[in-house]
């Protein structure tokens, strides 16, 4: 097999694929026996007619299945052996096929090399979490005033689940705690990917960041559904989401591919799990420093 890739841009390459000899003529062989056993021929029975009146009779049949088995295969073969990190099915043109060989080309749609460094040791600045006894009585205040109640005694406590006004605080306390908790966590993973990708500047591949504008999309108008809105008012919106979204999904391609740039680095496996490892990878890294 004979591959050669043209680099268009960033983000796409040309590669031009040939081969020749026994792969093609074994392909034709393999096909033509497999049509032979089903092959339905006036005169003859199934698996007996000679091969001139099968080429007669199913020679064209018989090229377009070897196109559909063999196109696949060789250009598997050409990513691999070219080591391409392909992310979009090909655009398959210039196809040629006769009985000796096979030859085509194929634009592709790759990973843009992305040159980071500095991922290691990055500062991250973090704060205790804590709860007020004030924050605590907001909250228990909140709630009785949405539950229209009088007096804020056990009684009341009860009616929420709790034996007690003690248990309830304790409650409440822990949810106020888990949720700034979780948001801490979040400002120090944002603040984290914002430092590593600051400065870095590549082309997006058009076709993940058309793949997450429209994932993004879709849960949108679930999300709008399910509140009540008319669908013809959602779909009538739909330009104005698409704004709001293509940037926020630009980013988070920006932000993936950059993550697994760094899971190559470090031999994190490129999965569904990817993006968590990486993060994980980066606080262990980091310089952690206690602010007030």
């Amino acid at each position: 097999m004979k591959t050669e890739v043209k680099k268009l841009d960033s983000t796409k390459c040309e590669i031009n694929v040939s081969v020749s000899g026994e792969l093609v003529k074994n392909k034709f062989e393999q096909v033509f026996a497999q049509i032979s056993k089903e092959a339905k021929v006036p005169g003859f029975r199934p698996g007996k007619a000679p091969r001139d009146v099968l080429e007669k009779h199913y020679a064209g049949s018989v090229h377009e299945q070897v196109l559909k088995e063999l196109v696949p295969d060789v250009y598997n073969q050409a990513i691999e052996t070219e080591k391409l990190d392909v992310i979009e099915l090909p655009q398959i043109t210039d196809v040629k096929l006769d009985r000796m060989s096979l030859s085509f080309k194929a634009i592709v749609e790759v990973t843009p090399e992305i040159m980071v460094k500095n991922y290691r040791n990055q500062q991250i600045n973090y704060k205790i979490v804590s709860v007020s006894s004030d924050e605590v009585a907001r909250q228990i205040d909140s709630v009785k005033e949405s539950r229209k109640a009088e007096i804020l005694d056990d009684q009341f406590s009860r009616s929420l689940g709790y034996p007690n006004l003690v248990e309830l605080q304790k409650a409440v306390e822990r949810q106020i705690f888990l949720t700034k908790e979780n948001q801490e966590r979040q400002r120090i993973e944002n603040e984290l990917i914002e430092n590593i990708t600051k400065g870095l500047e590549f082309k997006l591949p058009g076709s993940l960041v058309e793949r997450q504008t429209q994932d993004m999309l879709r849960q949108t108008k679930i999300d709008l559904a399910m509140k009540g809105v008319p669908r013809d008012k959602i779909d009538a919106q739909e330009k104005l989401l698409l704004e709001g979204i293509q940037p926020e999904a630009a980013k988070q391609v920006k932000v993936y591919l950059v993550l697994s740039a760094i899971a190559k680095k470090e031999n994190i496996v490129v999965d569904d799990h990817m993006p968590r490892k990486v993060m994980e990878f980066l606080l262990k890294e980091a310089n952690w420093q206690l602010t007030s």
